[in-house]
């Protein structure tokens, strides 16, 4: 293949990428070498610590606008280029009875946790298939599928579906050699996760754990870099959890 797309640095879409894990993402991303598309509803904490990094507003529950932002990305980094897609953006929950779950609500949680994934796949898909390097999709999911968090039936249900569409992401674009994988961290102390967990709930998540230390947004970025590498070329459809063995999947 030859013509723009093979040159320059590989460029990295990240969503939700304001603060907490998405932030940890996009940094590790431009350590690696790629230059990143910072993406967020809200400005990002600080840009400055993604190197060559740059942020775009962008709701992924709005197809207009994710059309819009990843048209804009792809202009603005190498005539025409994504690599890797990174879909972190989601809402998180506390924790209610399933009998005061609304309709409302469930679509609300599946508008930004599985819409939106699917938004961005559709959106950044021409440029992805064109990457000399195999296009990459990872889709940041819940532990709490395999545990069936009690209280939280709207979060775990678009968390699972983002599950099974990965699955169905990776038969359907491996014709075109893309990767697409889910990650699964464990409960990391972000601001959003602190928003609706206390210690006393961090310690006995982690108390249940194999390796009894807290997972850090860098560890779990970790994960997700390997996942853009050329060594995780030929893995794909795969739910990987980063949790030091509390969920043992």
């Amino acid at each position: 293949m030859t013509g723009p797309a093979n040159r320059g640095p590989r460029v990295a879409v990240v969503t939700g990428a304001a603060g907490g894990l998405g932030l940890a993402i996009a940094r590790r991303l431009a350590g690696d070498g790629f230059t990143v598309a910072a993406l967020d509803v809200d400005e990002p904490d600080d840009t400055s610590s993604i190197p060559g990094g740059r942020a775009w507003r962008c709701d992924v529950g709005d197809p207009a606008a994710t059309r819009q932002a990843v048209s804009e990305i792809a202009e603005a980094y190498g005539g025409g280029r994504i690599d890797v897609l990174v879909n972190n953006a989601g809402l998180l929950s506390d924790r209610a009875p399933l009998l005061e779950t609304t309709p409302e609500e469930m679509h609300r949680f599946f508008a930004v946790n599985a819409v939106g994934p699917l938004l961005m796949v559709q959106a950044c898909l021409p440029w992805l298939r064109g990457s000399p390097h195999r296009g990459r999709v990872v889709n940041v999911v819940s532990r709490t599928f395999f545990t069936g968090s009690p209280g939280q039936i709207a979060y775990v249900a678009s968390k699972g579906a983002l599950i099974g569409m990965t699955r169905v992401m990776a038969r359907e674009l491996g014709e075109h050699r893309i990767t697409v994988n889910a990650v699964a961290p464990a409960q990391v102390a972000t601001p959003g996760t602190r928003a609706h967990s206390g210690d006393e709930v961090f310690a006995a998540t982690m108390s249940r754990q194999a390796i009894k230390e807290f997972v850090t947004p860098e560890q779990f970025a970790g994960l997700v870099s390997y996942l853009a590498s050329p060594d995780a070329s030929m893995v794909t459809g795969q739910t990987l959890v980063c949790d030091g063995g509390g969920l043992l999947h």
